[in-house]
């Protein structure tokens, strides 16, 4: 029986993409593990493997196709034997009715009945209980030679067929695993407030020469998470400024050291670890929200705000309070470089409970930046600019200070427990040898 290719899920979050490129066609023999097409997601470019053998029977979804949504059939596989004239329309797939049996239970019980000899199931047989086991021709040949029983096989490929990696992991006599009651849907949330219609602002704007600007799969869902976020987070914000006069100092004899290795930190590097101290300082507020819950972490994981082409990626420093200021400095130049490359995996941009977003190297004094859920806060940082300020001698100085803005989600932070939070953060900037005790 044909077999349905279906528009994968590259992440927890992906809802639809775009068939950027197909790398098989149609008659081709693919095997298991083969490329099979690039999918585009909203963050990345990814590679889609096939888990079955077979040959391309009909490609459904053409290069570039935008909009595509997950498990969506793409295209059929048809296993040895088969041809493209096997290939049902899915509209006529589910017009076809389904099959009784009460014609089978009809039929005359002496011609039920098999023989002795009839009843020894082979090991690869193709139905169960009189209804066919869908197993592609690698998985029953396998099977067959490790005299295993299909029938007690539980398929993780498309529609619950049987792959290679199925009949591989299985063991003799092994029950199918019970299927686990499907969750009900969450219903739709209502849809947010955007804004006039497009219609709407076309007319508005008649008669005035402009361009349309196609939006691609990142942009939207930026558009729309932040959207969410803002709408959704009760978002409040806390502000303090930070000398930096000890944090250049210290980071300039450190370089000098460094540079053997080739190894040059940012004042940004200094941020995080400093971000990260904080959490394992202030644990309550290492945490997100998580709907009903929220979640308490032991690790300090980072996000940090990295602008690219058309949009932004926040990768992630895992266990960034456990990492020198050089490892955090040489992660954050690969994850950087990666981000506006699109060759991030998804793994390496989603999580964390804390995010950076630096502006300061575009010459901004300070901002608000947006929370991105489930994370608790985010600290949007300014330029360091001389400035004068009051020495604890009462006299009046220069001194470089940063601006920062503490963004917080007050439904896992209150508001003293956030001026704790950047109070550390503050404190370990300001005092920066005491990040490395």
């Amino acid at each position: 029986m044909p077999t349905e290719i279906l528009m994968p899920a590259l992440s927890p979050t992906m809802e639809e993409g775009t068939l950027a490129k197909w790398h098989v066609k149609e008659g081709d023999t693919v095997s298991s593990g083969d490329i099979m097409a690039e999918i585009e997601t909203d963050k990345a470019t990814m590679e889609f493997e096939a888990v079955d053998e077979g040959v391309m029977g009909k490609i459904l979804i053409a290069e570039g196709t935008e909009g595509v949504k997950v498990n969506d059939v793409i295209a059929i596989l048809l296993e040895d034997g088969e041809s493209a004239d096997d290939i049902q329309a899915p509209a006529e797939k589910a017009a076809e009715p389904a099959k009784s049996n009460d014609a089978a239970a009809a039929k005359p019980s002496a011609e039920a009945a098999p023989t002795k000899s009839d009843t020894t199931p082979a090991p690869a047989a193709g139905t169960k209980g009189g209804e066919r086991i869908f197993a592609s021709p690698l998985a029953r040949r396998i099977a067959a030679d490790k005299g295993l029983d299909l029938g007690n096989i539980k398929g993780s490929g498309p529609r619950g067929r049987i792959i290679k990696a199925d009949v591989e992991n299985a063991k003799p006599g092994a029950k199918p695993a019970a299927n686990t009651p499907a969750k009900a849907p969450a219903p739709a949330s209502a849809g947010l407030a955007t804004g006039p219609s497009t219609e709407v602002v076309l007319k508005t704007y008649e008669g005035r020469p402009f361009e349309e600007v196609k939006l691609d799969g990142m942009r939207k869902t930026i558009a729309a998470r932040l959207t969410e976020a803002k709408q959704s987070v009760p978002h409040f914000y806390l502000r303090r400024d930070i000398n930096l006069d000890a944090l250049l100092k210290f980071r300039s004899q450190l370089n000098k050291q460094l540079e053997a290795r080739g190894v040059k930190l940012s004042v940004n590097d200094f941020i995080i670890k400093a971000c990260a101290v904080a959490l394992q300082q202030i644990p309550e507020a290492n945490a997100v929200w998580a709907g009903d819950r929220v979640l308490q972490f032991e690790k300090s994981d980072v996000a940090v705000a990295v602008a690219i082409e058309g949009g932004l990626f926040t990768p992630v420093l895992k266990d960034a309070d456990n990492k020198t200021l050089s490892s955090l400095s040489t992660e954050m130049k690969d994850l950087a470089r990666r981000a506006r490359e699109r060759k991030l995996a998804p793994h390496e941009y989603q999580g964390g409970s804390f995010a950076v977003s630096n502006l300061g190297m575009f010459g901004i004094d300070n901002f608000d930046a947006i929370i991105n859920p489930p994370h608790a806060a985010i600290l949007a940082v300014g330029a360091g600019v001389k400035k004068p300020v009051v020495g604890e001698d009462g006299e009046l100085a220069v001194a470089t200070v940063m601006s920062t803005t503490l963004s917080v989600d007050h439904r896992v932070i209150d508001g003293a427990l956030g001026a704790n939070l950047l109070q550390a953060i503050k404190d370990n900037l300001e005092n920066p040898m005491t990040m490395l005790a």
